[in-house]
């Protein structure tokens, strides 16, 4: 997977404006987050941070896992998947960012939280959003990644309530609405050099008759493939003057 990925990021883009091609993967477990960061550390030559929005940290350490199930393998899973990042050298120095974390942690002290803060993660927690509301969640996010930052995004579709997004394998109750984080997204986005990206653990079999998960990891892949549009096309020629001039924007058609 690793190889794959990094063929296709050094592959010609088709517009002169960057250097590399964006990219977008669908899954899935999560932990295809990581050959994605390892083929950003080769072709880009050098770490990265993350914005993570997820209700678990997923920076868990393998020795949680009890010993009976331990091996080679299965220490690479969905909950490790930024701890081997961070052993890998994957994750930028100046810190990344969970958002919308909801979950119980593995044990009955602290020490998931002391392994993903040497992970260098900062948590937002997802009863943020109740005080600050998403304005407050957005003015929150740029404070630690500035508008320019060279981004890597995930996104968890557990990050959801199970009532929007229940076809995921580990849901839990508590987590966002899918408009709440469509306008976190649409906060956020816009600013940041987001080079790559995925939407994950939609699981279909889990999902209700109408699809609801699926519908919606739809949606917020539009949303992250717009923003990296937006961010790429910055000289859009505009008209100087047309039939809409002088139309304000709280000006209003009647029918």
């Amino acid at each position: 997977m690793t190889e794959a990925v990094t063929d296709l990021l050094a592959r010609q883009p088709a517009s002169s404006d960057i250097e590399f091609p964006r990219l977008i993967v669908l899954g899935g477990d999560h932990l295809i987050s990581l050959p994605v960061l390892r083929a950003i550390r080769s072709i880009y030559g050098s770490p990265i941070r993350v914005l993570h929005f997820d209700s678990h940290l997923d920076t868990l350490s393998p020795a949680v896992y009890p010993s009976t199930q331990a091996s080679p393998q299965s220490h690479y899973n969905h909950g490790t998947v930024f701890w081997h990042a961070a052993a890998e050298g994957l994750l930028d120095d100046s810190g990344s960012v969970h958002v919308g974390t909801n979950t119980r942690l593995s044990g009955d002290n602290w020490s998931d939280y002391d392994v993903d803060d040497a992970a260098g993660f900062v948590r937002i927690p997802a009863t943020a959003i109740d005080d600050q509301g998403s304005a407050g969640i957005i003015r929150t996010i740029k404070d630690l990644l500035p508008d320019g930052t060279r981004i890597y995004l995930s996104i968890d579709i557990d990050v959801l309530d199970p009532a929007f997004a229940p076809g995921t394998g580990a849901p839990e109750p508590g987590g966002w609405s899918t408009r709440e984080l469509l306008s976190v997204l649409r906060g956020v986005l816009p600013g940041l050099d987001v080079i790559a990206a995925d939407v994950v653990e939609v699981a279909p079999a889990y999902d209700n008759p109408g699809g609801d998960t699926a519908f919606a990891a739809a949606g917020l892949v539009y949303e992250v493939i717009s923003a990296m549009v937006a961010g790429i096309v910055t000289n859009t020629t505009r008209p100087t003057s047309g039939p809409l001039d002088g139309l304000s924007d709280t000006s209003r058609v009647e029918l």
